[in-house]
């Protein structure tokens, strides 16, 4: 699939609401909005596919791997109302990236500055488990995004393989030269590429703050400190 017709990121965020490709992606975020967590069940839904969040001009994207079933499928915002948005949440304003650290809903009150989210896949799946077709169909809003992105983003955070394999298959797409082999995902691991158009990237590693990660001590706030200074210092200066 091929994102034609949209020139603006904000075009890109309607253009992502309103996607209804993958049947079984929209049969159950919807189930879960209808149904609902009792701790939410006052809360109208957000219910559809949720777009990117942050400025235009990010010289920073932060790849996750979907919206949680009561985190941004209710809430409509990457990452938010969630204790997996609470751990990344902290860590950006740490990084001073966010006005707050915390996200509770839209209306909250926090902006990012120079640091975008997305993800590969953008409903809710079952189990958290996007099938292979489902992450190729909406990956191809990620390609749009960083087409978008191009004149000011220099690096992109992956949380997690997921997220990491899909973005060099849609880097791989765009014609972008990677490394052969295809460079496996690790944290920490980081990779410079460039476009034959000129353009450069930067491409960093970090485990998804899932709570199976975060609640083990896999991934610790230090750990994502060092990716987000890390990744901060290279997207301010030039890639290469």
């Amino acid at each position: 699939m091929r994102i034609a017709g949209v020139q603006t990121l904000a075009e890109l965020d309607r253009r992502i609401a309103d996607c209804r490709a993958c049947p079984r992606l929209v049969a159950w975020r919807e189930e879960v909005a209808r149904v609902k967590r009792a701790a939410f069940r006052d809360e109208t839904y957000w219910g559809r596919a949720v777009p990117g969040f942050g400025p235009a001009n990010a010289r920073l994207l932060v790849v996750g791997l979907a919206p949680a079933a009561h985190g941004a499928n209710r809430t409509g915002r990457m990452f938010t109302g969630d204790r997996s948005g609470d751990v990344l949440y902290a860590a950006l304003f740490r990084a001073g990236l966010a006005s707050q650290p915390t996200a509770s809903h839209i209306g909250d009150g926090l902006t990012l500055t120079d640091v975008r989210i997305t993800a590969p896949v953008h409903c809710a799946p079952p189990a958290n488990k996007p099938t292979p077709d489902e992450i190729r169909t909406c990956s191809a809003y990620l390609g749009r995004e960083l087409e978008l992105l191009a004149p000011t983003v220099r690096v992109v955070i992956t949380l997690g393989a997921i997220g990491w394999t899909a973005l060099l298959r849609v880097l791989e797409g765009d014609g972008w030269r990677l490394p052969r082999p295809r460079p496996a995902f690790g944290h920490g691991r980081e990779i410079a590429i460039d476009h034959p158009d000129g353009r450069q990237l930067v491409l960093l590693g970090c485990y998804h703050v899932s709570q199976q990660n975060t609640f083990t001590g896999r991934l610790t706030p230090a750990m994502l400190d060092a990716v987000l200074a890390r990744a901060t210092a290279l997207s301010r200066t030039d890639v290469g």
